[in-house]
């Protein structure tokens, strides 16, 4: 079964180069490590098989060495100190109604405390090489050129340690887990047609290169690990994972145990280790196995049963409504300090309510859909990470566990947008990760504002479009690094609508919505409507008018640059074209053929899925304020 997924997927990958010129590098990893539990450092070695299939002759290639950000005078040290609102998690002090500097956890580490990643013997095919470290870069001036659809074997050592809890990898979190190992390796960078990702790490996401990982972890036997991958030697391990009915063969004697992964075709590659671990397995859909690794406590365990059989729910509403899981298996790790999406994996806190778990899992798990199979840029591009895992996780707790008090799924990612909005602080979203000016703004804008991009899209082409726009994403991008120009062409070629317009405004700009029925005008037997556009932000407007008899008319006006329009998804309700009304025009007019004492209510946008920033002039009569007192002749 395994080596027919591993001819598909480099079947897949295959075809996706060939197609319009489309290429992406390739790595194979094998990779040997030592981990002393005592003092929290490892050994390790690598050998990695590095492919250019771009058409460049590459003279030299970058490692990310994510450990030594947690150094004092790092830039991510740095940035905590500098930016008005840092991340709770990462200061030790932070009062800003007292003007006082937050103290910088990373700051106060000790050399014991602090996480580094030193390389030595780097080696090109068996040629020594000259490497430079960066902070978090390690740079490769290369023995010899890789020549396009060349490869070459790169082999070194690393040696470790593991920081700190500080920021989603570490040691001995908040909640006692022992190893949350993330972004533990040296990793290759991403080079593109753009060129190389070589970013430092600040404190953002991650990019990197497709490819298959071979990992052995050699670690105390008391330790309990999960993570990316297939477990290769099961029966030498136990703790749950041995085939049924096969005897685990621990050697007794040995004080550690080596646990066997294989990764294929991920771009990552994630464990984590506890020695008080309960392990569950969960039958999901298409026989994927759910693996749920959590520390044993009391007052959460039985919230951690509970939410498996919901786990095996979400992922079948991911696979209905965006294509299916590719994977064997999927593990759900108590680790790190939030909940941060891996290969094959998440790690969550796990000291939660049975909804908060639920929900958690529901975002992480679809980012395995939204990053983990479609690989955007996080760092260019977060809003595509980010925001359409908001949306897709917020339909699945709508269905898997709904909330009564909760009509609209979509309805925080509004107000959180328009929270933004109101502040003055706003970015475009096409804003690198790193250079937001407040954590707040780069969080609004690529989970809330990246979310209401589908959810606004869906009122631009229609609601099974949408659908179709996000199936046909997914199949034609998964295993690739898709960016913002793909999701808008997959939903052109779906709606056969022109959205050029539509991405420019509400990614590159800060332009806002603000569409309003300015008056109404009695033309006897008639009424003439005029509506305006407030805001710099062009879109097609739905205008629904109810009249007094009960009866409703939807005027449709959309923008002659859409060069196409959306079906009519009010059934039984006659909808009526008006046409000519575009960007420059600040203000346009139509005819009602019934008089004005026949009319009830106008409304623009009745579903409020337009971002529309100020909402009382989207109807008429105006609204009268809920604390208002009517004053009556």
């Amino acid at each position: 079964m395994k080596q027919i997924f591993l001819l598909a997927v480099i079947l897949f990958a295959g075809n996706a180069m060939a197609q319009n010129g489309y290429w992406q590098q390739h790595v194979d990893y094998k990779m040997d490590v030592n981990m002393d539990v005592k003092t929290y450092q490892y050994k390790g070695t690598q050998e990695l098989v590095y492919t250019n299939n771009s058409p460049d002759t590459l003279k030299k290639v970058f490692f990310h060495l994510y450990n030594n950000a947690f150094q004092p005078g790092s830039e991510m040290d740095a940035r905590l100190q500098s930016i008005v609102d840092p991340d709770k998690r990462m200061v030790k002090s932070f009062k800003p109604e007292q003007n006082k500097k937050p103290e910088s956890r990373i700051s106060i580490l000790k050399p014991n405390q602090i996480g580094y990643l030193n390389i030595s013997n780097f080696m090109q095919d068996g040629t020594a090489v000259t490497t430079t470290v960066a902070g978090t870069i390690l740079e490769v001036d290369l023995a010899k050129p890789i020549a396009p659809k060349g490869k070459t074997t790169f082999t070194l050592n690393f040696d470790g340690q593991v920081p700190e809890q500080i920021r989603r990898s570490g040691r001995n979190s908040a909640e006692g887990v022992a190893l949350s190992m993330t972004q533990w390796y040296p990793k290759m960078a991403e080079y593109d047609f753009e060129g190389w990702h070589a970013d430092p790490y600040i404190g953002r996401e991650f990019h990197g290169v497709w490819g298959n990982f071979d990992v052995k972890i050699t670690i105390d036997k008391k330790y309990i690990l999960g993570g990316s991958g297939y477990l290769q030697n099961k029966n030498e391990i136990g703790y749950g994972y041995q085939d049924k009915g096969v005897e685990v063969k621990i050697p007794r004697k040995e004080k550690t145990l080596t646990w066997h992964f294989n990764a294929p075709n991920v771009h990552d590659f994630t464990w984590a280790a506890d020695k008080n671990y309960i392990h569950d397995v969960y039958k999901g859909p298409n026989n994927v196995e759910l693996h749920f690794l959590y520390k044993d406590n009391k007052k959460f365990n039985e919230s951690w049963k509970k939410m498996q059989p919901k786990t095996a729910e979400l992922m079948a509403f991911f696979n209905e409504n965006v294509g299916n899981y590719p994977y064997k298996q999927y593990s759900v790790i108590q680790g790190g300090d939030g909940g941060m999406e891996y290969a094959m994996c998440t790690l969550i806190t796990g000291e939660r309510s049975y909804g908060s778990l639920v929900g958690v899992t529901a975002h992480e798990m679809a980012h395995s859909w939204f990053q983990h199979i479609l690989a955007t840029n996080e760092l260019k591009h977060g809003w595509m990470d980010e925001g359409f895992t908001s949306y897709i996780s917020d339909l699945a707790m709508a269905k898997v566990l709904p909330n009564k008090d909760e009509k609209d799924p979509f309805e925080g990612a509004y107000k959180n947008y328009f929270y933004m909005v109101q502040t003055g602080k706003e970015q475009p979203m096409s804003t690198h990760a790193d250079r937001f000016d407040q954590n707040m703004v780069y969080s609004i804008s690529s989970y809330s504002k990246g979310e209401i991009f589908l959810s606004q899209l869906g009122y631009i082409i229609g609601q099974e479009n949408l659908k179709k726009t996000l199936k046909k994403y997914y199949n034609d991008f998964k295993f690739k690094h898709p960016t913002p120009n793909d999701i808008k062409r997959t939903a052109e070629k779906v709606s056969g609508i022109n959205l050029d317009w539509y991405l420019v405004d509400w990614t590159q700009t800060t332009n806002t919505i603000d569409y309003g029925v300015k008056e109404l005008r009695d033309q006897g037997a008639k009424t003439e409507v005029v509506l305006e556009r407030v805001g710099q932000m062009p879109m097609p407007v739905d205008v629904m008018i109810t009249y007094t008899d009960g009866s409703k008319e939807l005027y449709y006006a959309p923008l002659r640059m859409m060069h196409g329009v959306k079906d009519n998804e009010y059934p039984g309700v006659t909808r009526i074209f008006i046409k000519g009304w575009d960007w420059a025009y600040p203000a346009f007019k139509f005819t009602v053929e019934r008089p004005m004492s026949q009319i009830s209510k106008i409304e623009i946008d009745p579903e409020n899925l337009m971002a529309d920033t100020n909402k009382e002039n989207n109807v008429y009569p105006k609204p009268v304020p809920a604390n208002s007192t009517i004053l009556k002749n």
